[in-house]
């Protein structure tokens, strides 16, 4: 199932953005990109990610922005300022000339003042990414329940149309024997040119027929896939996986269905079958 949510947090002079987005998947996988100094949440994120989401490949992105203008800040090296003033006085009291070192001179000399990007504070920041990855969560699990009422309205639409068609080829199982019982009864008064039938034999091979024919095992297991898959639909608890093999029962059964089917609506309506039941297996891989 898809889904997106974003949020954003502050800690000192940073600003956080966190983004959770998925796509289909038949697993639950969690990949979390994270700066590299925020890099010891990702377990944690992770373990967030999969107690909420049983199902999809999940994509966690944080990143880093600076708050000031240029994006960087200037920093300072203390120890750095320390040694080119000891050096100064040293060369100073050498060449026996008076100390005249200011403070610009200092502030001026080779990486004493350098800009980089700020520093994060770990702490403030991990709370900062935790916070907003909740309420990003948040905004994504809204999206995929949005989008699962949507499959489910289709998806019962779909078992409506499949359960009405598996009563009509339940009702036309009587009249394919039937068909053939007359077509069979024409053909042997044709041949035999006016000799009696014998009504036991022609009865026998009727029985036959109806026996290699008979789709009532497979329609009665259709039939109870369809309501296990009516209750996985109305179930809260995350079912895309028990879907995934309750289709592919009802496709086992439809097959068979039409392999043994010898009456042409009988094989119609196995065709519509098997073009819903498609239908149905692609939608199932958006349910969690």
């Amino acid at each position: 199932m898809t889904g997106f949510g974003a949020a954003t947090a502050s800690a000192g002079a940073e600003s956080l953005t966190v983004e959770v987005k998925s796509v289909n998947h038949k697993f639950c996988e969690v990949k979390v990109r994270l700066p590299r100094e925020l890099a010891a949440l990702e377990t944690t994120l992770t373990k967030l990610v999969k107690d909420k989401v049983a199902r999809g490949a999940v994509d966690v992105s944080v990143r880093r922005a600076s708050r000031t203008a240029a994006g960087v800040v200037p920093q300072v090296d203390v120890a750095l300022a320390k040694e080119y003033r000891r050096a100064w006085k040293e060369l100073a009291a050498a060449l026996e000339l008076p100390d005249t070192t200011s403070l610009r001179d200092m502030a001026l000399s080779l990486n004493v003042i350098r800009l980089e990007e700020p520093q994060v504070p770990v702490e403030e920041a991990s709370k900062a990414v935790e916070a907003a990855f909740e309420e990003a969560l948040r905004h994504f699990k809204a999206m995929r329940e949005k989008e699962g009422t949507a499959l489910y309205a289709d998806l019962t639409s779909r078992l409506k149309l499949i359960a009405q068609w598996v009563k009509e080829v339940q009702a036309l199982v009587p009249q394919a024997i039937e068909n053939y019982r007359a077509r069979l009864s024409e053909r042997i008064a044709e041949l035999s040119k006016g000799v009696a039938v014998d009504p036991q034999r022609l009865a026998q091979e009727v029985a036959f027929f109806a026996e290699r024919t008979d789709v009532a095992e497979e329609m009665t297991r259709l039939d109870s896939h369809l309501k296990q898959f009516d209750e996985l639909l109305r179930s809260p608890e995350p079912s895309g996986r028990k879907m995934d093999f309750l289709v592919q029962e009802m496709h086992r059964e439809v097959n068979t269905t039409g392999s043994k089917s010898q009456h042409a609506e009988i094989s119609a309506r196995v065709m519509q079958l098997k073009a819903e039941l498609e239908r149905i297996r692609e939608q199932v891989q958006n349910v969690e």
